[in-house]
Formats: C-alpha cells, structure tokens, sequence
C-alpha cells in the first residue's frame, strides 16, 4: 500500500449469502471488532434482497454499502433487472462491476462490463472492476496480455476526472474459493503491471490516485502480507467476509501504518 497517495480500501463480497433478517446482527458484530481507524475504507457488497437493511446498518463514515451487480439500462422493459439509479436511491456507494462469477455463470463479456461501468459511474456510484485471467491462461503465459487487454476494456471511455472513482480489483480466477492463494509477489507483479497500464493511459499523477484491490482468497492469514505490496490498496474479500471476526482481522491488517 502506498498511503501517500491512495487510501486502503477493504470491501466484502458475500455473494449469494446472507438473508436481510442477519445483516443487522452481523454489522453490528462486525462494529465491535473493528478499530475505529481514518486509514481505511470499508465496504459490504451484498445480495440485492440485503441492501434496505445493509445501508440502514451501515450509517457510519467507516462503513458503506454496494451492490454486487446492475443493469446497464437505466430503466424500462428489463424484467429481474435492477438499475443504478435504483441503487443510489437506495444509499448504495459501490458496485462490483464484472465478477469472474459473473463473466463465468451468466455470459458477462468485457463489452458489456464496459457498458456497466460508464453507467454506474454516469450515476455516481463507485465500480469495483474485477479481472483476472485462469489457470490456463497463466500456465501458459497470458497474465499480462488478458489483463492488459480486460482492463483496457472495462475502462474504455473513462475520462481521467471520473478515474478515481473506480477501483480496479484483480482476481485470479484460479486463486477464488478453491483454497489457492496467489503469492504476494505474484499478486504485487500483477497489480504492479495494472498501474502501469492505467499510467500508459492517464498518466502518472492519475494512476497513482487508482486504489488497487487483490481479490483472490485474501483471508485473516495472508491480509498483511500481500497488503505490504507497494500496489496492492485493499482487498475484495469472499468467504472470509461471511465472518466478521477473520473480515475484522483483514481491515485491522489494512489499518496498519
């Protein structure tokens, strides 16, 4: 993490978990365990059905709630769709925006992230961009070509002043929920590389703004060390947000100076 210039930033995913009747006694639970620290950035993206009660339990500075998915349309005839604008109306800061699930399970191609994330950003939300390449793809040397060519994608069209308000999460498709971790160093050289592309785009004083998050089964045990990577801002927690003691641990390891 580089504290000069960009805050860290940790936000969970609980993806298809939670009920809206145990969002309140987990925020609560969650609030006393963690410091009360100006560092660090902290987020829940929930399951649509969560966010009344998640934005209601997280009415502090330290706390903000995000979707984990939305329309590219703004409204109409989309049956089972929910919009951005919606979300806002709903106090929702953030959004996660191209999820490997989401490319994976439902078709989601980098046009159409693109597509969302000039939406979500025309709306003031915050998107959380995920890439990341497979198994494969790495085994056979393609980390840096799909990540390049991912991340140039999703942000086409971007202008510089809105770049800040995105945060581009790496998230090596073969390091999420399989128990594999990707390095520190690993995980550094690849996030290492995003910045460089972002500064080959906007510049230096823009890319060094970008807060880079490592989403590949960060947990309790290995917080600390992959956030000791001088490009590694935060961290876009799975399995261990679902339990607010390791989620505690993980902000606690962002909080550190």
């Amino acid at each position: 993490m580089n504290r000069k210039y960009r805050k860290p930033f940790i936000a969970g995913n609980w993806k298809m978990n939670m009920k809206p009747s145990q969002v309140k006694a987990y925020m609560d639970e969650l609030k006393t365990l963690v410091p009360r620290a100006k560092w660090c950035e902290v987020a829940i993206c929930a399951p649509f059905t969560d966010l009344p009660a998640l934005v209601k339990a997280v009415r502090e500075p330290h706390f903000a709630a995000g979707a984990q998915n939305m329309s590219k349309f703004l409204s109409g005839a989309y049956t089972g769709e929910v919009s951005g604008d919606m979300l806002t109306d709903l106090g929702v800061k953030y959004v996660i925006i191209g999820h490997s699930e989401r490319r994976q399970y439902f078709g989601e191609t980098d046009e159409l992230v693109n597509e969302k994330v000039l939406a979500a950003l025309n709306l003031g939300l915050h998107p959380i961009v995920c890439i990341g390449e497979s198994l494969e793809q790495r085994e056979k040397g393609l980390t840096a070509e799909l990540v390049t060519y991912q991340l140039k994608a999703a942000i086409s069209g971007v202008p510089a002043e809105r770049l800040r308000r995105v945060t581009i999460a790496y998230e090596p498709i073969w390091a999420i929920g399989t128990g594999r971790t990707a390095t520190a160093e690993q995980a550094g050289e690849v996030c290492s590389l995003i910045r460089a592309v972002i500064r080959s785009m906007y510049g230096a004083r823009i890319a060094r703004g970008v807060v880079i998050q490592y989403g590949g089964s960060m947990n309790d045990a290995n917080a600390a060390e992959l956030l000791a990577q001088p490009d590694i801002d935060g961290g876009l927690i799975g399995g261990a947000s679902l339990e607010p003691e390791k989620f505690a641990a993980i902000i606690s390891a962002a909080n550190q100076e």
